[in-house]
């Protein structure tokens, strides 16, 4: 094998290792809150909130992130970031209650770099595959936040909630150090330049950059309120903890097949067929828990692809509609900033809808509005790829 054959298989490997690293830092928290809380004496409203910074902290970052791309070029930016994230688990799992949120506070700006770049990475450096490419992404994080749910639990019987998280900081140096081998052997020098190349025009000003992140941010919402309430929705249908549980597991699975399928739906110059598709099936979803309770499985299975697929979409959208990677950078950070800041404010809205109505059927009503206002939007932006102003 020559140099630059093995040169691109690391940039192709590491770019897939990276996406393994987005997820499982925060999706292993939510199993042991309540041992975190029991051992720092922490009451339900820090723990919410102790959840939810992570998501802050996309927010917050994401807008940034192409000034430092600027600066270090999207390679050294992510390496940096990767470096961070591997002493903010550290940190949070091992240096007492101020470093708990400290760390927690770094997971998320960290992770927040790599939810910006990596799309703008894949697009470059698979210009010809973007949306398969991109599915295939969506698909590793999927399934690297199923896992890291699903080891938590075990991990902290293994040990304590300490050794349940702080784990992830064996793997995640691992592949700190698969990207540092990249950057050595398998970028390439053009690249970077046009990673340095970045257009001074401000995508906040595009009607383009605002639709992308229009759905960007009412389908992370969707997906956020219900990875959050949905075992406490089905235990008012009389559902089980355990069962619950399962079909949390379920939903969150089948959107890797979701993400995978969607490209299929794509044409060469247009995404509105997939944007229509996986906005459908996440409101018949959530249509079918409003009317059909009692099959909930078959509901949740529906949405959870839904899900996948409007994931993939909103990712493809925000490589696709960026004309340069200056620009493509910029739409990232601003589509995820936006977008996070309404998936943390969704769950919240969701909770004190339901606490002051006593039902949930409310809170799936408004999912099904976030739904219907998704495929109008779907609609539009699917339409081209021109990134107009």
């Amino acid at each position: 094998m020559t140099r630059r054959s093995r040169g691109a298989l690391v940039a192709a490997l590491a770019v897939y290792l990276v996406a393994l690293t987005l997820r499982p830092a925060q999706t292993s928290v939510g199993p042991v809150l309540g041992d975190i809380g029991s051992e720092l004496g922490l009451g339900e409203g820090a723990l919410g909130l102790l959840g939810a910074l992570p998501l802050l902290g996309f927010a917050a970052v994401s807008p940034v992130v192409h000034r430092l791309s600027r600066r270090w070029g999207a390679e050294g930016t992510l390496l940096a970031a990767l470096a961070g994230l591997v002493v903010g688990v550290v940190v949070r799992s091992w240096t007492g209650v101020p470093g708990l949120w400290v760390g927690t506070a770094a997971i998320g700006a960290t992770v927040a770099i790599g939810n910006v770049l990596v799309p703008v990475i894949v697009k470059r450096d698979f210009p010809d595959r973007v949306a398969v490419a991109t599915g295939a992404y969506s698909a590793v994080i999927a399934g690297a936040a199923a896992v890291g749910a699903a080891v938590a639990v075990p991990l902290a019987e293994v040990g304590t909630w300490r050794l349940s998280l702080g784990v992830w900081a064996a793997p995640f140096a691992l592949v700190a150090c698969v990207w540092w081998l990249r950057t050595r052997v398998g970028h390439d020098p053009e690249a970077r330049i046009a990673d340095a190349d970045l257009a001074h025009a401000s995508v906040w000003r595009s009607g383009t950059a605002w639709l992308v992140t229009g759905f960007m941010g009412l389908q992370a919402t969707s997906f956020y309120v219900l990875v959050t309430w949905l075992p406490t929705i089905e235990a008012s249908f009389g559902v089980s903890a355990h069962t619950a549980g399962i079909h949390l597991f379920v939903y969150q699975i089948v959107g890797i097949a979701g993400g995978l399928l969607i490209p299929l739906a794509m044409r060469p110059d247009s995404e509105r067929g997939a944007a229509v598709l996986a906005t459908v099936l996440v409101a018949g979803g959530t249509a079918g828990l409003i009317l059909a309770p009692d099959a909930a499985v078959l509901w949740i299975t529906v949405a959870g692809l839904g899900s996948g697929a409007s994931l993939v979409t909103a990712l493809s959208l925000m490589s696709l509609r960026g004309r340069t990677p200056s620009e493509t950078t910029q739409l990232s950070g601003m589509a995820q900033s936006v977008g996070y800041l309404l998936a943390a404010a969704g769950p919240v809205l969701a909770g004190v809808l339901a606490e002051s109505t006593g039902s949930w059927t409310p809170t799936l009503l408004l999912l099904l509005g976030f739904a219907t206002l998704q495929l109008v939007v779907g609609v539009v932006v699917g339409r081209d790829r021109r990134a107009s102003r």
